[in-house]
């Protein structure tokens, strides 16, 4: 045979016919007919070897191959493809076979980008509300950063406090006083009464601790406190002296104590922190109806 130049040459060479097998058509493509497990032939091998009326021909030949049928190389190429492409097990299966898968991959891609699209969308949701979240809280953040960042409001609030305490030693000052007049229990209401005073020492003590320049009128507010609570102080202390007299031998003539200069020492402070107390009280309600807080009566100073 000379070399093949050209490969559409090999389409129109010459097939020599298949000689006749033992055995039939079956023997010469080596399939045992009947044997378990083997394959069987396909369909075009059992059409060229059987009759219409199914009955096998071992002698049949396979069909002569007419060189000036086949059109061209091309022609042969594509002959060949169609053939290939018609089998039930050939090239052609394997592309049907592939073509579900494919579109099964496709599907599924569609199916993973849409559930990507809506976790991104729902992540932008998400965002969405805790924007809305930040957004409906920031009045009220401002607010309270504002209440807080008011300094004249802080200072009420603090001063406010101290005053609460003032009035906590008022009832044990004005119980005492009476046991004294009353020769009455006089060792227990010089104690208290020089609690008292130490109380009221604290008060301005603590009162000159406190920042109280944002408040309006602050400076005749904490000299009237500090002159008030400094007055009831030193008439505590007098008040106590006075108890001390009274214990004494002829403190007490006719159950009734006897007046002495720490009495009228007592009588005289104690007015002063009166009338010291009747100044602060407004200014103080001032502020605290200002800012929301307890109003006062001097008696409660």
């Amino acid at each position: 045979m000379p070399p093949a130049a050209d490969p559409d040459a090999q389409a129109t060479q010459y097939i020599p016919p298949v000689p006749a097998q033992p055995g039939g058509a079956d023997a010469a493509y080596g399939i045992r007919p009947g044997a378990p497990g083997d394959r069987q032939p396909p369909a075009e091998f059992d059409n060229l070897f059987r009759e219409s009326s199914g009955g096998p021909d071992a002698t049949q030949q396979l069909p002569q191959f007419d060189p000036q049928a086949a059109p061209g190389g091309r022609a042969a190429r594509r002959e060949r493809g169609s053939a290939g492409s018609g089998r039930g097990n050939g090239n052609g299966g394997s592309s049907r076979g592939r073509i579900p898968l494919i579109a099964a991959i496709g599907v599924g891609i569609a199916v993973l980008g849409i559930g990507a699209g809506a976790m991104f969308s729902g992540g932008g949701d998400d965002g969405g509300d805790e924007n809305k979240t930040a957004a409906a809280t920031a009045p009220t953040e401002k607010e309270s950063a504002s209440a807080s960042a008011d300094p004249a409001k802080a200072q009420a609030v603090a001063l406010d406090k101290l005053l609460a305490d003032s009035n906590d030693s008022r009832d044990a000052v004005i119980k005492a006083v009476a046991n004294v007049r009353a020769c009455t229990n006089l060792g227990q209401a010089a104690t208290d009464l020089r609690n008292a005073a130490e109380q009221r020492n604290g008060l301005v003590t603590r009162l000159a601790g406190l920042s109280v320049d944002k408040l309006p009128n602050h400076a005749q507010l904490t000299a009237a406190l500090n002159s008030a609570w400094k007055a009831s102080a030193l008439a505590d202390t007098h008040y106590a002296a006075w108890a001390d007299q009274v214990a004494a031998k002829k403190g007490c003539p006719k159950g009734k104590a006897r007046t002495t200069p720490q009495t009228r020492a007592g009588n005289r402070e104690s007015g002063t922190a009166t009338t010291q107390k009747a100044k602060a009280a407004p200014l103080w309600n001032s502020i605290a109806q200002t800012y929301g807080l307890t109003e006062r009566q001097p008696t409660q100073l």
